[in-house]
């Protein structure tokens, strides 16, 4: 409603001045519990402590039920003073309503300059901001597949992790190449994010500190020097493998696996980080720069790799792969669908990121897509819901037919037919973000 009203398709009126002076600034909406506590008080007579209790029972009214005492008394109270019996009714079921959703004004205040900074951050220094969440990671609602791939949509150059470049945090890499545009400050290059070890999957806080350290002596040039400079153990050298950032030291991930699968404990060595190749010393000083004959990964293959290691990729997006077979039976990439009528069919499919069902949507859940182009908000009604629940609940890749629902600038696709598509990932295990 308020919403309505601030873009002109609802009137705005009052009952009362003095409604009018405590729900002006919100276009006769209340939306913070101090307009709440301040209307049964000068509406319905409440006492300073009344209008607390009040407040009390809305935060806790669905769990307590300790609303409806209030009804009564609320509804005699205007009726007393002369508001009309409809607007007593219907200031109750706002009420009510706040209850979902209400919160103090300080904490609006609050909200509001958190998203300030971060909007005016994510503008200006978005390999900076992109940056610090990775590094803050695991919080919020978005995982680092998706920050990740919002910030090489804003232009961002990612950089892969790498075991002679990347720390345990993602950091800030400076090159002149990389020009910053429209900045209202002083820097004049725009940096580059490289992606830390903090995101390899397997590697240990240890081995990370390890490699770290020494490679302050200076950078390995070969996985044997790593292994005997550092000291980490196979499990460790298999992950940076598995994450490709052995590729300065021995090509591909294929590569790095078959030096790595030389690493042996050495004897009497209790401490799990000293390591040797093998014991077969004529095997040991053999000569790893001769070419091997092992096959090389295609662009799925390597796609798939990236997924299961870090849970991202630098490559093209999966969704890519099948693009021009999706083409055939028209299904729209995400950065086509503000070209498509509002109320059309239309047809997508994508990675599920994120499920939501809050308890404010009446059964609604609310599916966040990402294909190669961006992201698509799905729309599914609860009947539909139960009709395809298995696809909704744990489908990893899913094709949605539809129609295109747009208001104030934001894009939904109602969903009418929900198709599973994991099976075309093979053994890529995705995961998303589920709420309610």
């Amino acid at each position: 409603p308020y919403l309505n009203r601030r873009n002109g398709k609802e009137p705005v009126s009052y009952p009362s001045m003095a409604v009018r002076d405590v729900l002006d600034r919100t276009l006769g909406v209340p939306i913070f519990q101090e307009q709440v506590m301040q209307l049964a008080m000068v509406a319905a007579g409440f006492s300073g402590g009344e209008a607390d209790q009040l407040r009390r029972a809305m935060a806790a009214w669905k769990r307590k039920g300790g609303l409806e005492p209030y009804r009564g008394k609320l509804v005699r109270g205007m009726l007393e003073r002369g508001y009309e019996e409809d607007f007593a009714e219907k200031l109750f079921k706002q009420i009510k309503g706040f209850g979902d959703y209400g919160f103090p004004e300080s904490h609006s205040a609050s909200f509001a300059l958190i998203a300030y900074v971060s909007s005016w951050l994510k503008c200006y220094h978005p390999a900076a901001f992109c940056c610090s969440l990775l590094n803050s990671q695991p919080m919020g609602f978005y995982p680092p597949a998706q920050l990740i791939n919002d910030a090489r949509h804003h232009d961002v150059p990612i950089l892969p992790v790498n075991i002679n470049q990347s720390f345990y945090d993602c950091t800030l890499e400076f090159n002149s190449d990389f020009e910053r545009l429209n900045s209202p400050c002083d820097q004049t290059m725009d940096p580059a994010l490289r992606i830390g070890f903090r995101l390899v999957k397997g590697l240990s806080d240890i081995g990370v500190q390890a490699i770290t350290e020494a490679r302050q002596a200076g950078k390995f040039t070969t996985i044997q020097e790593l292994v005997f400079r550092s000291g980490i153990n196979k499990k460790d050298l298999e992950s940076l493998a598995a994450a490709n950032a052995l590729r300065d030291l021995s090509g591909d991930r294929h590569r790095a696996f078959w030096h790595v699968s030389g690493v042996d404990k050495t004897a009497g060595d209790d401490d799990g980080y000293s390591y040797s190749f093998f014991a077969d010393q004529d095997f040991a000083n053999a000569d790893f720069g001769v070419d091997v004959l092992l096959p090389v990964a295609n662009e799925g293959q390597n796609i798939v790799g990236d997924y299961d290691s870090t849970g991202f990729t630098l490559r093209r997006h999966p969704l890519a792969l099948f693009r021009e077979h999706l083409d055939m039976y028209q299904v729209s990439p995400a950065s086509e669908l503000s070209n498509i009528d509002n109320e059309a069919q239309a047809k997508v499919t994508g990675l599920v990121t994120c499920r939501q069902r809050p308890m404010t949507a009446a059964g609604v859940t609310f599916l966040t897509l990402e294909d190669e182009s961006g992201f698509i908000n799905v729309v599914v009604w609860p009947k539909l819901g139960e009709c395809f629940r298995p696809i909704v609940r744990q489908a990893m890749l899913i094709g949605v037919v539809g129609h295109i629902q747009k208001s104030g600038g934001v894009i939904h696709l109602i969903a009418r037919e929900l198709v599973d598509l994991s099976h075309w990932l093979g053994s890529m295990e995705l995961s998303s973000r589920n709420f309610t």
